[in-house]
């Protein structure tokens, strides 16, 4: 099985070409797609979204993930394998997120061209190289045999909240805005659980005190207000019924988002 997760849309003939190459290589593979409407070059997003779906899959699949703003430059190919998964993509952070979450990964820069489709374009590093690859690792080709095992891959910081005490508050951010502008913090179930929340804890969040706390949106006492609950990719989030939370307060990715009063506090530095 090889899962497809790009920018590369839906409307050209970059995303039939990459299946044709897989197929080639490989026919009868399954190739399922997680999506190709990752905003262009927007590697943090895709980063998430991998992230999130990832372990939903069965072991041995092959994560074919390209957002790419540095194709054609002297950014690495490489092959990613972790938790018996394996990952193909370029090497400028879009797996930071397994990197994160799995303690034993190995990374191979891809360097063996007998793997590629020729000849490789300068400008689609997708279907000529990376297609190919996934392809190939998923008939059981070894990344030994593809390349080199590195240990300086790129990664991105994935920020964790942190307390300050003399505020007597936890920071934290926004690390995705989903499709439904649900904006979704970097506050976990294990920084945050139920038994943590009480009457006076609340968030603070694009000028707005945000104390409506659930566990699923109908929970929500004011719907034209914002609510928080723990989301399915395991953080919590802020919504608002029938509506879109982002719009709602002109959030981004990166902004700020204060907890005050949980019964703990956590100290992530």
């Amino acid at each position: 099985m090889v899962t497809l997760l790009t920018d590369f849309g839906l409307s050209d003939y970059f995303v039939p070409a990459v299946k044709g190459v897989i197929l080639t290589v490989s026919p009868g593979t399954q190739i399922i797609d997680i999506t190709h409407e990752v905003a262009a070059q927007d590697v943090h997003s895709a980063a998430f979204t991998l992230g999130a779906c990832y372990r939903d899959f069965p072991q041995k699949t092959v994560h074919f993930a390209v957002v790419d703003p540095g194709v054609g430059s002297s950014r690495r190919p490489i092959v990613v394998e972790a938790r018996g998964h394996f990952f193909v993509g370029p090497d400028n952070g879009i797996f930071s997120f397994v990197y994160a979450w799995e303690t034993s990964v190995r990374v191979f820069h891809v360097t063996n061209d007998q793997y590629f489709r020729h000849p490789v374009s300068p400008t689609f590093h997708g279907r000529d190289v990376f297609a190919p690859v996934a392809a190939h690792v998923a008939r059981g080709v070894k990344p030994e045999q593809i390349g080199e095992q590195i240990e300086d891959y790129v990664r991105f910081e994935i920020p964790r909240p942190h307390s300050i005490e003399a505020q007597g508050v936890i920071k934290g951010r926004i690390l995705h805005i989903d499709h439904f502008g649900n904006c979704i913090t970097n506050f976990t179930g294990a920084d945050l659980g139920p038994d943590a929340i009480r009457p006076s804890t609340k968030f603070y969040f694009g000028g707005r005190e945000i104390r409506q706390f659930g566990s699923h949106f109908a929970e929500a006492a004011d719907r034209d207000d914002l609510f928080a609950y723990p989301g399915s990719a395991g953080f919590w989030e802020i919504a608002l019924w029938s509506g879109s939370a982002a719009k709602f307060i002109n959030a981004r990715r990166g902004d700020e988002i204060v907890l005050a009063n949980p019964q703990s506090a956590i100290t992530h530095e």
